[in-house]
């Protein structure tokens, strides 16, 4: 159903999944260990929450623009909704009541924005495909270890998957009442401010509202002409700008003239103000237009606003920092990558990469009916195209539907783009990893409905629980059992596909990344180093060492160096692209020997040398 509002049950088991994936983060965070992303993190939300003491003590000073780039700067190619949240969060919880340890205090909002993804799940999965599909939605994503472990993490990976899915559920929701457009351009906004990937959001959406409005205008004159209109404005003020970029030089001339006070601001006025007078002018001929084109509307005009005021950085110089960051995602680093024995350090990679990696990472209980969920709406959409195979399709693909199966896909193509950068595990295409529960989900409920009618033949008072429970167990708890047995190594988790870890080890696969392992090695460090002693953490960032030392995880008298000829002990992370390290590591030590190691299924993660005492 078409933007179907939840039922008081439903709206009560949505928060009830909220809380459990807030509580079960929360009660496990403590094991994980710090990436090098996160620790930047941590820094950038500790200057940014000290822009807002000084925004109360003295606000004049705080915005200037020398006293936000001071505070600002730091990870800039970011933008901070979520930093900012970290931060206050730290600044309360640990500064100010001390009720919690820094770490946790940071990573706090991680866990209420990545909770949205179960609730959210199963409220579009139930309303689409019934109340079983979408519980197995929302139970199944924070059951695959990769995504559990990144929902720990004070990133964005995850937080912006659940933006992501928080702004189709708006838009989906305003197809059938109005007020929801306006949620879903403060969706779209929110999502901005988490990370760039929402950029793509408006080229997936924009079809579907035009076709919504393009068929409920049939036959209506006037509202057809109204959505012609409204197309019209946003073609023109496109243009337009095309014409101002053209004749100021390009880019930089482009943004030299950009101003409160420019033909650029006054095109965007000019469509927040047109895109309000088209509303209206249809409003009054055709309510399911009009819920149609709210939306894009409400995108377009909120989207950008919302993204400018939540990052003081750029209140000053908006459009050159704005330039620059997207500048800085368009031609991001590549980092080295391990791939079926091949080394992948630039483009063209693997096309694909993304499904294979998908195959190998995902719990195949999980991965099978996220497939079979997707190939079946395929197969309807399909068919459903052709007058001759049309009858084979017992009912037709909804609007909806497809909504899902292209954002499902969406993240996946993006990325399996041979040109960009292929690294960071699968964290990147984790918004499609959401729509794919939910379509798995209605696979299983499928499954589960066809074995109970069958079953109902001989038991007629059989309840639909009896079957769906047996089942949801036997898919769920191998990715429950194989979570538990990985975590807190999120990174090194493989499939049975892949033959877990020592076989993806023997695929030649990247065995773990991120540098958070070294957890697994620390407490024999912590027992055996020396007092004072010289420690090599391979891949473990400064800020992270800082971070373990002031949570308690690593003794405070032991000493970082950046290279294991200066180290007394080396701490070596299994990296088929560093593996310089450890030959540097055996001819200063004069061993090969490791001492201890994190060893998952025997497969080495993390490797301890240590030089031995002169004789």
């Amino acid at each position: 159903m078409m933007g179907r509002a939840p039922t008081r049950d439903e709206k009560r088991l949505a928060w009830a999944l909220w809380v459990l994936g807030f509580v079960a983060l929360w009660l496990t965070e403590a094991a994980v260990g710090y990436t090098r992303d996160e620790s930047v993190y941590f820094a950038a939300g500790e200057a940014y929450a000290s822009w807002f003491r000084q925004l109360f003590q003295s606000p004049a000073r705080a915005l200037t623009d020398a006293a936000i780039v001071r505070a600002w700067d730091y990870n800039h190619e970011h933008p901070v909704l979520m930093k900012t949240l970290f931060g206050l969060s730290h600044l309360l919880f640990h500064d100010a009541l001390g009720w919690m340890r820094s770490a946790t205090a940071f990573r706090l909002p991680a866990f209420a924005v990545a909770a949205l993804v179960p609730s959210l799940s199963f409220l579009l999965g139930s309303a689409l495909y019934g109340r079983a599909a979408g519980l197995f939605a929302a139970l199944a994503f924070l059951l695959v270890p990769r995504q559990y472990f990144n929902a720990e993490l004070a990133c964005f990976d995850v937080p912006v998957a659940a933006m992501w899915l928080l702004v189709v559920y708006c838009f989906w929701r305003a197809l059938e009442d109005a007020k929801w457009g306006l949620w879903c351009g403060v969706a779209f906004g929110l999502a901005l401010a988490s990370k760039h990937n929402a950029l793509f959001l408006p080229f997936v959406l924009t079809p579907f509202a035009l076709w919504r409005a393009w068929t409920a205008s049939e036959g209506q004159a006037e509202a057809r002409t109204w959505l012609l209109r409204g197309v019209g404005l946003f073609a023109a003020v496109a243009v337009f700008y095309g014409l101002l970029v053209v004749s100021l030089g390009g880019g930089e001339g482009f943004q030299r003239k950009f101003l409160l006070l420019s033909p650029h601001t006054l095109l965007f006025v000019g469509l927040a103000v047109g895109g309000a007078w088209v509303l209206k002018g249809v409003g009054k001929v055709s309510a399911p237009v009009t819920r149609a084109m709210a939306p894009i509307l409400a995108m377009a005009v909120l989207g950008p606003v919302i993204f400018y005021l939540h990052w003081p950085y750029l209140w000053h110089e908006p459009v050159e920092r704005t330039a620059w960051y997207l500048a800085f995602h368009a031609k991001h680093n590549h980092y080295a990558w391990f791939y079926l024995n091949t080394l992948l350090r630039e483009p063209p990679f693997p096309l694909a990469y993304v499904v294979v990696k998908t195959a190998l990472t995902v719990p195949t209980s999980l991965f099978v009916p996220m497939v079979t969920g997707f190939l079946a709406l395929a197969a309807r959409a399909v068919l459903g195209l052709f007058e001759r195979t049309r009858p084979w399709v017992e009912r037709p693909v909804t609007l909806a539907e497809a909504l899902v199966g292209v954002n499902a896909v969406t993240s996946i193509l993006i990325i399996s783009h041979p040109q960009v950068p292929h690294f960071g595990g699968v964290k990147h295409w984790f918004p499609s990893m959401v729509f794919l529960g939910i379509l798995a989900g209605a696979a299983v409920s499928r499954g589960c409905a066809a074995l109970w009618e069958r079953l109902k033949v001989k038991r007629p008072g059989l309840h639909f629980a009896a079957v769906a429970v047996p089942v949801f167990a036997v898919l769920l708890a191998p990715a429950a059992v194989y979570s538990a047995r990985v975590f807190p190594y999120g990174t090194a988790a493989y499939s049975e596909l892949a033959g877990g870890l020592p076989g993806a080890a023997t695929l030649g696969l990247q065995r773990q990344f991120w540098s958070s392992h070294v957890t697994g090695v620390l407490p024999w460090i912590n027992e055996h180093a020396k007092q004072g002693a010289r420690l090599f953490l391979h891949e473990v960032h400064g800020g992270s060492f800082r971070d373990y030392q002031r949570n308690g995880m690593l003794r405070n008298d032991l000493r970082p160096v950046g290279s294991p000829l200066d180290a007394d002990i080396v701490a070596y992370q299994y990296h088929q692209e560093f593996r310089e390290h450890e030959f540097l590591t055996w001819q200063a030590f004069g061993t090969r020997t490791p001492v201890t190691g994190l060893y998952l299924d025997e497969t080495p993660q993390v490797v301890v040398y240590v030089r031995p005492e002169p004789r």
